[in-house]
């Protein structure tokens, strides 16, 4: 069995990260004796979830262009050149056979090497609309996964491949009960619960609805099963009670799931993917300071579908407490909601993502 060597490239998020893990572990299976690397941008969350999967990682001093003129945007240049160095010099010492870009920072300076070397390339992209690295790179890769329809707008037709997003294994077969999952967190079995996800560095606005719920919820006789997100731990860990558990970060998404009823979440393109997957009813809240706002464009593609309920930002106040009673009040709307999300769900996407980087080696 020939020894391949793949790097994977992509971080920042949680969104970018799992996919690529995903995609490391389906290829590991395939080829057992195969040497990865994962190339990240320094003091991102990659560079501590990478390692926990049981992957090396390196880093590049990369960051994004911020909106405004701010010294880290005067930086930029230098930082971009030492970037492409560093890629370079990866690239040279590692000797890969194929290189897949998940998205984020990193994976701009070390695609854009490793395909101007002739070194088969492919891109991964989540979202319904596409993030500017993956749009900078379009020409220069070999294949795009992609997981929603009308990508054209974005990338060259003959290149696209409408896979959807990988998920983590766990989630695919979900084999956890409610009532291990339940156990799992102390909760109570006889109660309905509610998890709520800002995604994996929090979310301000979400965690201050909950914040401001707790006592709604109570009425409602629903426990909270609630990750706030890292920089949000200390301000909330307050409310840690028998009905309220509260997390930095939930690890086993798998007994999360399993435990919840309802689930109140932002709309990165993983969480979107992921829930299709769980099926169980769901609310999402956008957050607004995406660019190009694809978290609205991600929960819009299931609303469409009438297998999610959206609700902007600045709606919460006068929305939640109806849109979720609606919900809550009716088993007919969460079968609904529930049986039209799973419709959606792209299951075999790291298999089919995995099946093109396979086509590339031979």
């Amino acid at each position: 069995m020939a020894n391949y060597r793949f790097i994977i490239s992509g971080g920042g998020t949680g969104g970018h990260i799992y996919p690529a893990i995903a995609i490391a572990n389906e290829l590991k299976k395939r080829y057992p004796k195969a040497d990865f690397l994962f190339v990240g941008a320094k003091d991102r969350m990659e560079m501590e979830k990478v390692p926990q999967a049981g992957y090396e990682i390196e880093g590049l001093w990369i960051t994004g262009l911020q909106r405004k003129l701010t010294l880290k945007n005067l930086m930029f240049p230098i930082k971009l050149i030492s970037s492409l160095i560093k890629a370079g010099n990866i690239v040279t010492r590692f000797k890969p056979d194929v290189v897949v870009g998940t998205g984020g920072f990193a994976s701009g300076p070390l695609l854009k090497v490793a395909s101007g070397r002739g070194i088969p390339c492919v891109l991964q992209e989540q979202n319904s609309y596409a993030g500017i690295t993956n749009k900078l790179l379009k020409d220069k890769v070999a294949k795009i996964c992609v997981a929603y329809d009308g990508m054209e707008r974005f990338f060259p037709k003959d290149k696209i491949i409408k896979t959807g997003n990988p998920v983590r294994e766990d989630l695919v077969t979900l084999n956890v009960t409610k009532e291990d999952a339940i156990a799992f967190y102390e909760m109570d079995n006889s109660k309905k619960t509610v998890l709520v996800l800002g995604g994996s560095l929090g979310a301000r606005r979400v965690n201050a609805l909950i914040e401001e719920k707790l006592g709604y919820f109570k009425k409602l006789g629903i426990q909270v099963l609630w990750q706030c997100g890292k920089g949000y731990i200390d301000e909330y860990k307050k409310y840690s009670s028998e009905d309220v558990k509260v997390y930095t970060f939930l690890n086993q998404m798998d007994k999360a799931y399993a435990a919840a009823d309802f689930i109140i979440s932002r709309s990165g393109a993983g969480a979107v993917s992921e829930l299709c997957l769980v099926g169980k009813p769901t609310i999402f809240i956008p957050s607004p300071t995406v660019a190009e706002d694809h978290q609205t464009k991600n929960a819009l593609a299931l609303v469409k579908e009438n297998a999610a309920i959206m609700i902007k930002e600045e709606d919460l106040d006068r929305d939640f407490e109806k849109e979720f009673g609606l919900v809550f009040n009716s088993e007919d709307k969460q079968k609904e909601l529930a049986k039209n999300s799973k419709a959606l769900a792209l299951p075999n996407a790291t298999i089919e993502i995995c099946d093109e980087i396979e086509k590339l080696l031979n």
